[in-house]
């Protein structure tokens, strides 16, 4: 990925920049909100990082004026504000995602990734395939091999998110946020209840089990399952 992070915190960026480069993508970083507009509009990037509190131009403002002049490029907001108003205020002003500070580059990383993936496969990709599992958004069906899978509503989009990250941790305020758009955590046992349903669907019946825990954070399926 080529991905332009704006962080006027100095430890913070060099943290997110070296984390990038270390993942093998590439990361142009500026301190300020102007600088930052002026590359987000000249370059063709894959994501962008966007701090929300940022001198000369804060963040909503960039993020403001990039989707005013139909700059679609995905766009993660940081902030270290928790609030569901800043959150809401963020993704009604065209971020694709938020995450608030403090965090785990893992999980930094993993919702770029998906963002910029997302937006590489466009509107055509319409099946998703990971060993014998067949995920087809257009139908709304499920197969396991040859043998149908029926899944309710909750239960396709938890796959369908788990799919879209394949390999890579989904975290459950990722799964908050992407299944059930809650910004905020609701305390309450939701994930764990679908999770063990679809797995009882997709897993119990079959010799490969594709849904792996990560104990203290969320979620996998392994990519490049035979």
């Amino acid at each position: 990925m080529k991905v332009l992070l704006v962080e006027d915190d100095p430890k913070v960026a060099s943290h997110i920049a070296n984390g990038l480069l270390g993942e093998g993508h590439e990361c142009i970083t500026v301190g300020d909100g102007t600088s930052g507009y002026q590359q987000a509009s000249s370059n063709e990037l894959d994501a962008v990082i966007l701090d929300v509190m940022l001198p000369e131009l804060d963040g909503f403002s960039v993020l403001e004026k990039l989707r005013e002049e139909g700059n679609t490029t995905p766009v993660l907001l940081l902030s270290a504000k928790s609030q569901v108003e800043d959150k809401v205020k963020g993704l009604r002003t065209g971020a694709n995602d938020y995450l608030t500070k403090p965090f785990a580059f893992e999980e930094l990383l993993a919702r770029v990734e998906g963002l910029a993936g997302r937006n590489k496969e466009g509107e055509d990709k319409t099946l998703i395939k990971v060993g014998d599992l067949t995920l087809d958004l257009v139908n709304r069906k499920v197969l396991r091999g040859d043998q149908e899978i029926d899944l309710q509503s909750k239960e396709f989009q938890l796959l369908e998110c788990l799919l879209r990250h394949k390999g890579k941790v989904v975290t459950r305020s990722m799964l908050l946020e992407q299944v059930w758009n809650y910004h905020f955590d609701p305390q309450t046992n939701v994930i764990d209840v679908h999770i063990s349903r679809l797995r009882q669907k997709v897993d119990k019946a079959f010799n490969v089990p594709l849904i792996e825990t990560v104990r203290g954070t969320g979620y996998r399926i392994a990519d490049g399952l035979a």
